[in-house]
């Protein structure tokens, strides 16, 4: 069963093409996990958020409680619980640049503090600018998990997005590393003119180390626990249909590729096969992508979920969809 996949995982990424069920399956996730008692960290990186909707309560950039033991459908042990965080973009964005800034003030000359200003001002809006903002938000999310509860799970944005961020950490790493490389040459030749001599200059050369140092530390450690499969899962959601089939076949292979364990494929809102000739016709168009899919991925667990009635809105309506997770893959 799909739960028992994720028990003994810290970490899972919960992804796929827009449109297919992401947030519900992570979210039902999330529960089924909290009523066998763990404590669950649920993060949206999708700038669409919709946890708050869906759990129908407010839900911000800090962590706030979505379900606790008194709003647990009974389960097997003791009930654990569900906190919810949506990381805001443009706050992170924000807060960035801000620590960024003041980090600049403190260790550059005040005459290179407007040109500075004026640098963080155009790099606001860079390429690159916000991921870099939000992959720092998902490390945090990831030390606080590893602190204060026993599995955060990802409800993350579409696709390509995701790929991206899951690239970065090794980028930036490896960035990381060439800036300590450049500014070690330039403090051994510091080091020669000066004589060895010590002052502000050093003070200020000692504490852009130190910043380096935390920053490719951080994304070290990120990249270690996201290509550890004993730690880290990921799992893709589809609908068995022609465009996210494609989708999921190369997302896989590029999750792969990246050195990320996908735990699970699920199948999301199948057809039912004895509703009528049109679902019935549906149906058996389904198991032909899905069998073009499993030929491509043979060796991935592969779940159906069926195409449930009303709206999946609230503890009760994802306690029932947490309930589906429970049969044994294909």
């Amino acid at each position: 069963m799909l739960l028992d996949l994720i028990t003994s995982r810290r970490v899972v990424f919960v992804g796929g093409k827009g449109g297919v069920g992401k947030t519900s399956v992570a979210a039902a996730l999330a529960l089924g996990r909290a009523r066998s008692g763990a404590r669950v960290l649920l993060v949206s990186t999708d700038p669409a958020h919709n946890l708050g909707h869906l759990w129908g309560r407010p839900v911000g950039d800090e962590p706030v409680r979505l379900a606790g033991p008194g709003d647990l459908v009974p389960g097997a042990g003791k009930a654990g619980c569900v906190d919810g965080l949506e990381i805001d973009p443009e706050r992170t964005v924000e807060q960035h640049l801000s620590a960024v800034a003041e980090t600049m003030r403190r260790l550059l000359p005040e005459r290179m503090h407007a040109p500075a200003a004026r640098h963080l001002q155009l790099a606001r809006q860079a390429p690159g600018t916000h991921e870099s903002a939000v992959l720092e938000r998902i490390a945090e999310a990831v030390e606080l998990g590893e602190e204060a509860y026993d599995l955060v799970v990802f409800d993350t944005a579409p696709s390509g997005h995701t790929l991206r961020l899951l690239a970065l950490p090794e980028q930036l790493t490896s960035w990381t590393e060439t800036l300590l490389a450049n500014r070690d040459r330039s403090e051994r030749f510091g080091a020669a003119v000066r004589g060895l001599g010590g002052g502000g200059e050093t003070d200020r050369d000692a504490e852009l180390r130190r910043i380096l140092l935390r920053r490719r530390n951080r994304f070290s450690r990120l990249r270690e626990v996201v290509t550890d499969p004993a730690r880290t899962g990921f799992v893709l959601v589809l609908t068995a249909e022609l465009l996210p089939i494609a989708e999921t076949m190369e997302v896989y292979e590029k999750l792969t590729g990246l050195g990320v364990d996908v735990a699970a494929l699920v199948a999301n809102r199948r057809s039912p096969a004895d509703a009528g000739e049109l679902l019935d016709r549906r149906r058996r168009l389904e198991d032909e992508h899905l069998a073009r899919l499993r030929q491509r991925v043979p060796d991935v667990p592969l779940l159906d979920v069926p195409l449930l009635p009303g709206d999946l809105v609230g503890t009760q309506a994802l306690a029932a969809l947490a309930d589906r997770l429970g049969p044994s893959p294909s």
